[in-house]
């Protein structure tokens, strides 16, 4: 799978959780200030784009659908534990090409919180039954759900290059529907064709207004651009060190504030991640509860590294 570290760059590297190849100690996250609680709702997904970190496609399911009952108990252990969370946030795969997937929404923004859904806004989110879900759900908790599409570029030809041709205007015609009904929308782009962060805004400011998308694309939670995720680049390990050296704080990492539920394929039950960007790894499976959830993750992995330490990145809006 794509978040196993490459051995040729990271050689000697990324093995134990407990010191890094240089014998330094390892950094270490604690769950800090829980904010986002992430559910995969599955791996498939009806494209299959180049580099997906999780390889979703029309055929894996490595993941497989989560059902409503299953968040349901995740968000009354939360309410038990008193985690204080303010999002819960939904990714895939495709998240609208899971059956239960409006009844998930509906149970997740009844509990009072602030929905997040990543999706490509294609053919799964437009079918009738999901568009007649959706505007019900916008209606009955407006303000409080989120769209974030997955848009890589602001151009067709870059887009298309990375989800194959046609992709980009059947992701248009949903961003129109979304818009025409109200929905509030975010956009998640890539960071690899060489732009600086302030051309790629400025082309996606210029999309945005062209199409009457209420999007800042200036704003970082409203128009995301991720860090590509390269393992056949060598990064550096993260020690403890390293908080001083890069002035940054444990707590701004992405596993101080979130984890991840998924309902892999064959297991008799859910498991908590330490991190939505691996969702293969064994070493980041923290428990299949909240409470065992709750234990500190070592950053031994070069996505800790490339992606979140240095590239300051956050799935999370």
């Amino acid at each position: 799978m794509k978040d196993m570290p490459n051995a040729a760059a990271n050689v000697g590297k990324f093995i134990d959780p407990l010191v890094t190849a240089k014998g330094e100690e390892r950094a270490r996250v604690a769950l800090s200030n829980p904010q986002t609680l992430w559910f995969n709702t599955g791996t498939l997904c009806n494209i299959e784009c180049v580099n997906c970190y999780i390889d979703s496609s029309p055929t894996n399911d490595a993941l497989v659908y989560i059902t409503a009952d299953e968040v349901q108990t995740y968000l009354d252990e939360a309410q038990e534990r008193d985690w204080g969370l303010r999002e819960i946030a939904f990714t895939g795969g495709e998240p609208f090409m899971n059956p239960e997937m409006i009844e998930i929404l509906r149970r997740s923004l009844a509990a009072g919180y602030e929905v997040l859904v990543l999706t490509n806004a294609m053919l799964p989110m437009m079918r009738k039954k999901m568009r007649e879900g959706l505007l019900e759900l916008n209606g009955d908790f407006p303000g409080k759900l989120t769209l974030r599409i997955s848009l890589d570029h602001h151009q067709r030809s870059e887009h298309d290059q990375m989800r194959g041709d046609g992709a980009f205007n059947k992701s248009l015609i949903g961003m129109d529907w979304l818009r025409d009904n109200g929905f509030q929308m975010a956009v998640a782009g890539r960071t690899i064709w060489g732009e600086t962060d302030a051309e790629a805004r400025a082309g996606f400011a210029t999309l945005f207004e062209e199409r009457g998308y209420a999007i800042d694309a200036s704003h970082p939670g409203q128009t995301v651009l991720f860090p590509e995720m390269d393992e056949s680049v060598e990064v550096p390990e993260i020690t403890t060190a390293c908080w001083g050296i890069l002035n940054k704080s444990p707590d701004a990492m992405m596993c101080a504030s979130s984890r991840m539920v998924v309902k892999r394929k064959g297991a008799g039950k859910t498991s908590v991640l330490a991190c939505t960007l691996l969702p293969y790894s064994p070493e980041f499976e923290l428990g299949s509860t909240l409470a065992e959830a709750e234990r500190d993750v070592a950053l031994n992995h070069p996505h800790c590294a490339k992606f979140c330490v240095l590239g300051g990145a956050s799935c999370s809006a």
